[in-house]
């Protein structure tokens, strides 16, 4: 089977449950957000040489990817994406972020090199702060879509404040 279909060729792409959607709709434009900082942490996660924050980074990872099919569901088909027992974001999540950061807080923080991404010379560094960068980003997406009038659950939208926060401690931790 071909991943080249066609389908796409009109402007719209397909969500869970055999939806279609506009590729110029918000939702799409969350969607490529998080699939991006998917991608920039992979970069991070590459360039890493610390076993315990590239776990970290799997952690992020794996819990982004419940997040995408959160975000490729409209909210009419919510019942079935839980029904389905498809990964989603909980709050045990959005503590685990919240917890590593003020865990790596303790450890101590370096407050130089996040001006100028990348003059330190480590690539891992500069990586995870192109992916808080690029957290960001998917954070004003996510919040524009839910002030569209299309519900975004809370713990979403809280999820890439506290993790562009992680990222930038992670960057900027002394042992690293």
């Amino acid at each position: 089977m071909s991943i080249i279909t066609g389908r796409g060729d009109s402007g719209e792409t397909d969500l869970m449950f055999s939806k279609r959607i506009a590729k110029t709709s918000l939702r799409v434009e969350a969607l490529g957000s998080v699939d991006e900082l998917n991608a920039a942490l992979g970069l991070a996660r590459a360039a890493e040489t610390h076993t315990e924050i590239v776990t970290i980074i799997d952690g992020i990872q794996a819990r982004l990817v419940g997040l995408m099919g959160q975000l490729a569901t409209l909210p009419e088909d919510e019942e079935k994406y839980l029904e389905k027992n498809y990964a989603y974001l909980r709050p045990e999540d959005l503590e685990w972020v919240t917890t590593t950061a003020h865990d790596y807080e303790k450890r101590g923080i370096r407050f130089t090199g996040w001006a100028r991404p990348g003059a330190e010379g480590s690539l891992a560094r500069a990586s995870l702060d192109y992916s808080r960068s690029v957290a960001r980003r998917a954070e004003r997406h996510v919040l524009s879509l839910h002030e569209s009038g299309e519900p975004v659950p809370v713990l979403v939208r809280l999820f890439f404040n506290r993790l562009s926060d992680l990222l930038w401690i992670l960057a900027r931790v002394e042992d690293a």
